[in-house]
């Protein structure tokens, strides 16, 4: 029987993918570009609740990671959009079954989440 040590060892793909989404915002980040590229004011009203600071570093981290480009237009003024790259297209389209499973799944985790905060609050009681 193969364990999860040895699919997940130090070569694993997962233990790469989990590196270049990890964080709250990326995944979205990736999702909402699927559509194409978008300025930062676009990206920053459709990831909801995103600090400036963080969607910042969401896309330095992102654009380091080769899987977003950076396009800085010579304009006034300044126009700067943020597009997948080839790589960034694989990962993008590899969440889509993750946020299949969980519109299909939202109102049993919502109920999930209700139970454990309720838990939670109880235990600081």
């Amino acid at each position: 029987m193969t364990t999860s040590s040895e699919i997940c060892g130090t070569g694993c793909g997962l233990n790469a993918t989990l590196r270049v989404i990890s964080g709250k915002w990326k995944p979205l980040v990736l999702f909402f570009l699927r559509d194409g590229p978008k300025r930062y004011g676009e990206l920053k009203r459709l990831v909801e609740g995103v600090s400036d600071k963080v969607l910042i570093q969401s896309l330095k981290d992102l654009e380091a990671d080769r899987v977003l480009a950076r396009t800085s237009y010579n304009e006034v003024p300044p126009r700067v959009d943020y597009a997948l790259t080839p790589l960034g297209r694989g990962l993008a389209d590899a969440i889509i079954p993750l946020c299949t499973w969980g519109t299909k799944n939202a109102a049993v985790m919502a109920g999930i989440f209700a139970e454990r905060d309720s838990l939670v609050q109880q235990e600081a009681e």
